[in-house]
């Protein structure tokens, strides 16, 4: 950490004062190279050092206590002695002894000595007690060295989103956050410091440190305050655009710029638009990039929260690098950006598509052109009907762009007959009312330009709309049942008229074709048969009933004893998982809740609401009225029986009424057979 001993071993007070402890160098920067020392000497990070590629060091410095340079050259025959407080701290030795490298990040945490690292951090703060920023650099400092594995990657894909904080262990973590609570406005310096000494020493080619301790800073301080790095996010975007010839630089600062994602969807988006969508095309960077997205899309299963992010303005350049060949994403990225497109998609609409997706039809028409890739092109004509079906707003903003672009219009209508028996009456609606407007400016602009392929691909689809529109299918279940009512009141008249079925016009047909014959043999047949039947299962299955009570009976109730006998063992084995299952199932519950989308609840509540209209405006009120019908008909029929009901008033009025609906389909039967003679003589 700290090392007192430069030169000669003493110090040298730079400035006036030397009553401003504070203005000393930190204990750690001493430790670190000399590019990083003198970053890390009190100035806040600013933009200018990156765009310098973090090659030109800041010369303004705090007037602070540091060593002295030696006036003579070091005699390579004899090596200065280092100071006893060089001795004391590892970090303050000589520089090409290197810190001791562990075989993994894990072993290197179980090694740390957490009473050494508080001792350093009490150090620290009681030599600079009102410099917090020494303390932060000083902490990131002595990690870092502590453990160090080899070179790590510049971004750890293939672990965990949260790694390697995920590896820290409790205690060190309380060690971490009790100094960052001490110094709250220091943190967005200290999280440049540490993307700058981390992006240094990744970029070295020669043998360097890895940058664990580093990382695990950074993840700590945007676990509680994301916005340290978000806040600015086109700051970071122009030190990639500078650096993008350097993947190195550039992958690190964005593995640090989108951690605050993997918490919050929200940050995550805003992150992976703001930064990582304007460098997808860049060849070094996209592969993070796409990963990011999948990693945070497959992270947060609740998209709800991430509504209202995505517009038309980020949305349609997705949709070409995900659809649009050749361009600058390899075959498997693009794979893999389609593999995202539907959840991107849902974002994208939000929670009220009805009221948003007319915003995004005239980028879905312009992009539908007959040349467009087949998938692309399928997707787009899947989303165009989409915007139709949910917003009647994209009506009005077709018939405006129609005439702009007629080629994308004909895909759009062949397509809306094709898909025409899926549609909805309300959309059928607004589709004949659009399609009757493309005809009338079709007619106008035929007089204009009589040879327009494009009109006349347009004008065939509305003709080949109007004609789905129009036919229908044949009705078939309508014609049968008006044949078989038709038949029936048929049959029954002419079994009237002639007093019996026997000497009906109807049974006379059945005897010449044979049919009487038929039906009568396989009654007779049938009754035959089910009598058989009946008659074998009064003999057999009490025979039966009784050999299966006699064989089967002992066995089932063995059977029933030894279940009862192993629930209750499996009762007693089990009774610590029980009480586990019933102390932790409330918090399960809870976890679950949690986890089920917002829309999810919404919708009940909303279909709650609905069934509850439903009854006390519609059910309720018909419940009551057909009640009071009934009592009003059940007083009136009393009446009508003199203030008492007897069998012979029922029979009566059941005669009455068998009567006059007899009367009513007789008449209406004549009726209709008068029509349909009349009709037949005037052909």
């Amino acid at each position: 950490m700290a090392s007192a001993a430069a030169g000669d071993g003493k110090w040298k007070v730079v400035g006036k004062s030397k009553k401003n402890g504070d203005r000393r160098r930190a204990l750690g920067e001493s430790n670190l190279p000399p590019t990083v020392a003198a970053i890390t000497a009190g100035v806040p990070i600013q933009p200018s050092v990156y765009e310098q590629g973090f090659e030109k060091l800041m010369k303004k410095q705090n007037k602070e206590q540091v060593p002295p340079r030696s006036s003579e050259p070091p005699n390579p025959k004899k090596p200065q002695q280092p100071s006893k407080s060089a001795k004391k701290m590892p970090s303050g030795g000589n520089a090409s002894l290197g810190p001791k490298k562990h075989a993994s990040l894990e072993e290197a945490l179980r090694a740390l000595d957490l009473a050494e690292l508080q001792r350093e951090m009490e150090k620290s703060q009681n030599m600079f007690p009102e410099n917090p920023q020494i303390w932060l650099k000083d902490l990131a400092g002595y990690l870092n060295e502590k453990l160090q594995t080899p070179k790590d990657e510049p971004v750890p894909t293939h672990r965990s989103p949260d790694y390697p904080y995920c590896a820290v262990s409790k205690e060190l973590k309380g060690v971490i956050r009790s100094l960052l609570v001490k110094a709250p406005s220091m943190l967005e310096m200290f999280v440049e410091h540490c993307i700058f000494s981390m992006v240094q020493e990744l970029d070295k080619t020669t043998a360097s440190e890895s940058v664990h301790g580093y990382r695990i800073c950074i993840q700590a301080v945007l676990l509680d305050k994301p916005k340290a790095v978000t806040f600015n996010l086109k700051k970071y975007l122009e030190m990639l655009r500078d650096q993008q010839n350097r993947p190195v630089r550039c992958l690190a600062m964005m593995w640090v710029v989108g951690q605050p994602g993997y918490a919050d969807l929200t940050e995550g988006l805003k992150v992976w638009l703001g930064l990582m969508l304007p460098v997808l095309g860049i060849k070094a960077l996209s592969p993070y990039a796409i990963t990011y997205l999948e990693r945070l899309l497959l992270l947060h299963s609740n998209l709800t929260k991430g509504f209202g992010m995505i517009g038309p303005k980020d949305f349609f350049p997705l949709l070409d690098f995900a659809f649009m060949p050749n361009n600058s994403l390899s075959a498997s990225q693009q794979e893999q950006l389609r593999d995202l497109y539907p959840r991107l998609k849902v974002l994208a609409f939000g929670a009220t598509p009805e009221s948003t997706l007319h915003t995004y039809f005239p980028s879905f028409l312009s992009r539908a052109t007959p040349n467009c890739p087949g998938v692309m092109k399928k997707e787009l004509l899947h989303s165009l009907s989409e915007c139709l079906r949910l917003d009647p707003l994209s009506f009005s903003v077709w018939r405006q762009l129609y005439t702009k672009h007629l080629s994308q219009s004909s895909l759009l209508l062949q397509h809306l007959v094709r898909s025409w028996d899926g549609t909805s009456k309300a959309m059928r609606k607004s589709v004949r009312e659009t399609v009757q407007s493309f005809r009338v400016t079709n007619e106008e602009f035929a007089t204009k330009s009589p040879n327009s392929k494009e009109l006349e691909l347009c004008e065939s689809a509305c003709q080949a709309l109007l004609r789905k529109m129009k036919g229908r299918g044949v009705p078939w279940f309508r014609i049968f049942l008006v044949a078989l009512v038709f038949t029936s009141g048929f049959v029954i008249h002419d079994v009237r008229t002639h007093g019996s079925f026997q000497a009906s016009s109807t049974a006379g047909a059945l005897r010449q074709t044979g049919l009487m014959s038929l039906s009568q043999q396989a009654w007779s047949q049938g009754s035959y048969f089910c009598q058989q039947c009946l008659s074998w299962a009064e003999r057999n299955v009490p025979v039966y009933y009784a050999q299966a009570v006699e064989v089967l009976g002992p066995v089932l109730e063995t059977v029933c004893e030894k279940s009862r006998d192993g629930l209750v063992l499996v009762a007693q084995k089990c009774s610590t998982q029980l009480t586990y299952l019933r102390d932790n199932l409330p918090g399960f519950i809870e976890w679950l809740q949690s986890q089920i989308p917002d829309c999810v609840y919404r919708l009940l509540a909303a279909l709650r609401d609905l069934l509850l209209l439903l009854y006390h405006g519609y059910v309720l009120p018909t419940m009551q009225s057909c009640a009071a019908a009934l009592q009003q008909a059940w007083q009136q029929y009393v009446d009508s029986c003199n203030g008492e009901v007897t069998w012979d008033c029922t029979k009566s009025h059941l005669s009455n009424i068998t009567q006059s609906s007899w009367t009513f389909l007789q008449n209406t039967t004549l009726a209709i057979k008068d029509w349909a003679v009349s009709m037949i003589s005037r052909h």
